[in-house]
């Protein structure tokens, strides 16, 4: 599993040159209606193993939560079933409010 901060993803998906990775958002519906990052998907983490299906096991993925816990347990068990080109967003949307949009809202 690769790492990425909120920075680097931002500079990628803010960099029209390079194939955008698909964004799973995997927090708590009540969390995302709090904040979230553009055209993210969301599965919470305890819809992934039965939503398989809805992913595409050939895209790189960005996993995102709360501050990465999560996200990273998600992308490790995505790996396990096959899904080769997984990364977490490493602090998570804390992270991303942080270090990339500040008016964000924050929890």
């Amino acid at each position: 599993m690769h790492h990425i901060t909120a920075v680097e993803l931002k500079n990628w998906l803010d960099d029209t040159t390079l194939e955008a990775p698909k964004l799973l958002d995997v927090r708590e519906s009540w969390e995302l209606a709090l904040c979230q990052i553009a055209g993210s998907e969301h599965i919470p983490m305890g819809n992934i193993p039965g939503d398989l299906a809805r992913l595409d096991p050939d895209a790189t993925y960005v996993v995102i939560c709360h501050h990465g816990v999560r996200s990273y347990q998600v992308a490790g068990f995505l790996e396990r079933q096959g899904f080769e080109k997984m990364i977490n967003l490493d602090g998570g949307i804390a992270a991303w409010a942080e270090q990339v949009d500040p008016a964000m809202a924050r929890y």
